[in-house]
């Protein structure tokens, strides 16, 4: 896939239901509901607000036989009231639940992490290639009769991989690192492979936009090598709600849908999940703006590894890229503003460079530009300046992500400016330094890890993240996890300083790192013992 041209990845297309992802669709959008599967008239109505909104495919917890059964129910129900949406069992944990929902569902998400191994525990084990091979062996054996039982009902599968629930065998072999997610992942497909089950839609997630770029990267990669093309489903997962999970979530998936890969998408937000779909539909629709544009010359490779960004002269104590408005005010009569279709030898060496663009697919054209200065020798600061006629703010914060985010991520600019007239200043400001905290590139404001929620939340995640939020955004630079439950919580937390994870109705367990230092909370009494975990570990300050 190349960074320059956009062109929509190949790959087969999957049926679920009566959508089809991959092929020659477009971009798919889906949800999840959050509410508790076993409540089938609280799912049908949400699955169909869902539908309302423009969601393509709703995908319902299934923690066990029963909400595997219910999940039918849920079907039953959306048909009898007209809606066709395709319904998606999602089970961690329990391959009973799995073979259950195989009948009763449309596509079935496994997690290679826990559908056979058991929950990760963070500890070290070690294994003999023997053992390793046996290991694979036990996934073979729980793994066929399930593709069988699909291949019969014509069930499509989704190969879930999260980043924080990475089984303890895989973290033996390769660490907390995007190549074992990857692994991961292909263990199963070769086994699919083998089976002759092609119904299979991959994800690859984290809460870290970096991770989540590179490891998708890595798999498209890894896959080609293998000669196979099944379809991608996108998201990032614990983007929170608000501006930072729309920011967030459209740094990470725009990067990716701009070298045109991804066939499916969910943006997820704590929030209610109807209010996904607008976010996905414009972000999806934006992208495939590039669609058809005039050809880009591609520049010569060039060491991703080895590239640093350069300093802007003045502001040398700087060690991120600026945000120009912010960070300088009006860009210096020094600095040469110009096209990214100027010739490379027409640039003035050492001098601050302002380059914008008028192509189609002008976050392209830029990072050509930018490659071939590199590649020329020249060591000139580039601020990327890109202009949005638009007065919506969440417009906005999901243009400018996607744009900015895939140039940054792939090590592109010394600064950014967002030109949009008609959005005030200091909302630029802040979605401009939003994007550099989701590309971790500056770290400017306290970071959440939240999920959206689901049916297995233990307690009232929205309103419980707004409490939090109030009491600690203060403290800039710390990260704190919200999960609603412990699927994924303890290991997709597991950079966060802090986290507090549903560990039972209405109970709550505090971690530090990756470790649970009290459990079982009542919830009434969590957020001020997190206050307390947190003063105690020397990170707490008083609001100014």
């Amino acid at each position: 896939m190349s960074i320059y041209n956009y062109k929509r990845r190949e790959s087969r297309e999957v049926m679920v239901g009566n959508v089809g992802i991959g092929g020659d669709n477009p971009i798919r959008l889906q949800s999840m509901t959050n509410v508790s599967t076993n409540d089938v008239e609280s799912c049908v109505s949400q699955s169909m607000r869902i539908a309302a909104r423009g969601g393509e495919i709703v995908r319902l917890t299934t923690q066990g036989v029963r909400e595997a059964t219910a999940i039918g129910e849920v079907r039953k129900g959306l048909r009898q009231a007209g809606c066709d949406i395709p319904i998606v069992a999602d089970v961690h944990f329990n391959p009973k639940a799995a073979y259950v929902a195989a009948e009763n569902t449309d596509k079935v998400r496994i997690n290679p992490g826990n559908f056979v191994d058991v929950a990760r525990t963070f500890q070290k084990l070690e294994f003999t290639d023997e053992e390793y091979a046996a290991e694979i062996e036990k996934i073979r054996q729980a793994l066929v009769p399930f593709l069988s039982l699909c291949k019969t009902n014509k069930t499509a599968v989704r190969l879930g991989v999260n980043h924080g629930s990475l089984s303890d065998r895989i973290m033996s072999r390769y660490g907390d690192t995007p190549a074992g997610m990857v692994e991961s992942v292909m263990e199963f497909l070769r086994i699919c492979r083998d089976e002759d089950f092609n119904d299979i839609v991959i994800s690859i997630k984290a809460s870290n936009t970096v991770v989540m770029v590179e490891t998708v990267r890595l798999l498209v990669a890894e896959m080609q090598r293998e000669d196979m093309d099944y379809p991608l489903h996108l998201g990032v997962t614990e983007a929170g709600d608000g501006e930072d999970g729309r920011i967030k979530s459209a740094v990470g998936i725009g990067a990716l849908l701009a070298e045109g890969i991804g066939d499916t998408i969910r943006v997820s937000l704590s929030e209610e999940p109807e209010e996904e779909i607008p976010v996905a539909k414009f972000l999806a629709e934006y992208i495939s703006r590039r669609n058809g544009h005039s050809a880009i010359a591609e520049p010569k490779p060039i060491d991703a590894q080895s590239f640093k960004r350069s300093l802007i002269p003045g502001l040398e104590s700087v060690k991120h890229p600026i945000v120009v408005g912010l960070d300088i005010g009006q860009a210096p009569d020094s600095w040469v503003e110009c096209r990214a279709d100027m010739p490379i030898e027409n640039i003035i060496d050492s001098r601050p460079l302002i380059v914008s663009s008028n192509h189609q697919n002008f976050v392209g054209e830029l990072q050509a530009f930018m490659a071939n200065l590199i590649n020329a020798g020249k060591s000139n600061p580039v601020v990327i300046k890109i202009s949005y006629n638009t007065e919506s703010i969440e417009e906005l914060q999901i243009m400018a992500a996607a744009d900015f985010g895939a140039m940054l991520l792939n090590g592109f600019g010394s600064g950014i400016w967002i030109d949009a007239p008609n959005v005030d200043m200091e909302v630029r400001n802040r979605i401009a330094l939003g994007i550099l905290q989701a590309a971790r590139l500056r770290i400017s404001r306290t970071e959440y890890i939240s999920c959206p929620g689901c049916g297995r939340t233990l307690f009232d995640l929205q309103t419980t993240i707004r409490q939090i939020k109030s009491a600690t955004s203060h403290l800039v630079g710390l990260k704190i996890g919200i999960m609603g439950c412990i699927v994924n919580g303890p290991g997709e937390m597991a950079d966060a300083d802090y986290g507090y994870v549903g560990a039972a109705a209405g109970h709550v367990s505090l971690y530090k790192n990756k470790t649970c230092v009290e459990k079982n909370i009542p919830q009434e009494n969590a957020i001020e013992r997190l206050i307390a975990l947190i003063k105690e570990n020397g990170d707490w300050k008083d609001p100014q």
